[in-house]
């Protein structure tokens, strides 16, 4: 796990310039613009969020500017020097972290969000669980999981010649179970679908067939 942590590390330590480069275009007008809007949908004004895997602080930032205490962690030192020169706002805050061991203690936030950071853990169920640890009883937990058809899942080809990757293979109805499994109960979600997959295609499908189309299904948990 150490090994993987440390390759983690440089290897976002790396792409620290480049995510920052897009970033904005991404939530604003890519695969994640609706991620915010419907976490503000279950999660209330001014209520405390951690935003794991923050990246370069934009997500970070844009939750603190519409009335929540944001808390950004990434395990990048990288990307967390970018947040902190890039965003000042009174109710954020960015700091290094493992999200195998937060730093914060128990039940801290009324809510939190990852976003495409499950793929890139050793141990989905220890970071699942460190999430549900710092959120409050009746708290929501926002996660935005990569389908397999989404290109970065490329990055854990390898394996299948021995190589050491840093992406596991998790899939979303793996996701479900495992947050079941844990008492995190699925309130609501929606899928991200690559252009060629039309409304018409996946109207009717049960869910599963949905999120085997999806190039990320994002979740809505909540604390029980």
């Amino acid at each position: 796990m150490m090994e993987w942590k440390k390759a983690a590390e440089q290897q976002w330590n790396a792409r620290a310039q480049s995510w920052d480069d897009r970033s904005e275009s991404i939530w604003e007008d890519g695969s994640r613009k609706d991620i915010i809007p419907f976490l503000s949908k279950f999660i209330p004004e001014k209520s405390t969020v951690l935003d794991v895997g923050c990246g370069n602080g934009y997500s970070t930032y844009q939750l603190a500017k519409l009335g929540y205490e944001a808390a950004g962690v990434d395990l990048s030192s990288e990307m967390i020097a970018i947040a902190k020169e890039k965003f000042q706002h009174n109710h954020l805050t960015f700091l290094q972290g493992d999200i195998q061991q937060l730093p914060f203690p128990d039940d801290t936030f009324d809510g939190a969000m990852a976003v495409t950071v499950l793929e890139w853990t050793p141990d989905p169920l220890q970071a699942l669980l460190e999430m549900k640890r710092t959120i409050k009883n009746d708290g929501h937990l926002c996660i935005g999981l990569l389908g397999p058809t989404a290109g970065p899942r490329s990055k854990g080809y390898p394996r299948l010649y021995g190589e050491k990757v840093i992406c596991n293979s998790m899939m979303p109805w793996e996701l479900l179970k495992l947050a079941s499994d844990q008492q995190l109960h699925y309130v609501d979600g929606f899928g991200v679908y690559k252009k060629a997959v039309q409304e018409k295609h996946i109207e009717g499908l049960p869910l599963e067939l949905k999120q085997a189309l999806s190039f990320m299904w994002v979740f809505m948990f909540q604390k029980r």
